[in-house]
């Protein structure tokens, strides 16, 4: 009996295909957001946010073929609350990333500090498991990969919480321009909040492998 029911779940067909071109963005986009971060030049910046912004759009526009297809199928390959949730979540990650970076773009900032980049690199980690885990849901074959990918991300966002903590600390004892202190706060905020977004990711994908494993 299961095996009629899934050959007649459009998994493989619709929902499936959909959520790995959204890890696949996911990634994408925080690689491309820690290549802005890493750019001295201002003109490259610039180029390189245009992506960026690409990338975000090309994620709405993923997430909302998700959430078209949930509409018309009847038969899903998990809990339709899960889908919902798990196409959230991954694109509020991106929005996230597009949002550090419009930050940096409209406050003209021309020093990038150190703890951005770090965050930023820990994105590209946590984004890399996103990106495997969601792989996995296609067959369940190695739920152990999933699991890992989800300690691995809840890891990811306990460095990227301290080093935000020790930057903001840094910044109201070092920094004296009051303006620059609130861009480097704020932009600090956004990048933090891309983490948080991905350990968002990570619990919805331990929820589905409870249900589906």
């Amino acid at each position: 009996m299961n095996n009629i029911f899934k050959f007649f779940t459009p998994q493989d067909r619709k929902f499936h295909p959909l959520f790995e071109q959204a890890g696949s963005n996911a990634l994408k986009i925080a690689e491309t957001l820690l290549e802005m971060v890493s750019t001295a030049d201002a003109e490259s910046r610039k180029t390189i946010f245009k992506e960026i912004e690409r990338l975000e759009h090309v994620g709405d526009d993923i997430t909302h073929s998700i959430f078209l297809e949930l509409s018309r199928n009847f038969i899903t390959p998990f809990d339709r609350e899960d889908i919902h949730q798990l196409a959230t979540a991954v694109d509020d990650v991106a929005d996230y990333i597009y949002g550090t970076a419009n930050r940096m773009q409209m406050y003209n900032m021309n020093a990038i500090s150190e703890p951005v980049v770090k965050i930023a690199e820990l994105l590209v980690e946590m984004c890399t498991d996103i990106d495997k885990a969601i792989k996995e849901l296609r067959s369940f074959k190695n739920i152990r990969v999933i699991a890992d990918a989800c300690i691995r991300i809840n890891s990811g966002e306990n460095q990227a919480d301290y080093v935000f903590t020790l930057a903001v600390a840094r910044l109201f004892e070092y920094e004296t321009n009051a303006i620059e202190l609130i861009k480097q706060k704020e932009v600090l905020q956004t990048i933090e909040k891309a983490t948080d977004k991905c350990e968002d990711v990570a619990n919805v994908l331990e929820t589905i492998l409870v249900k589906n494993a």
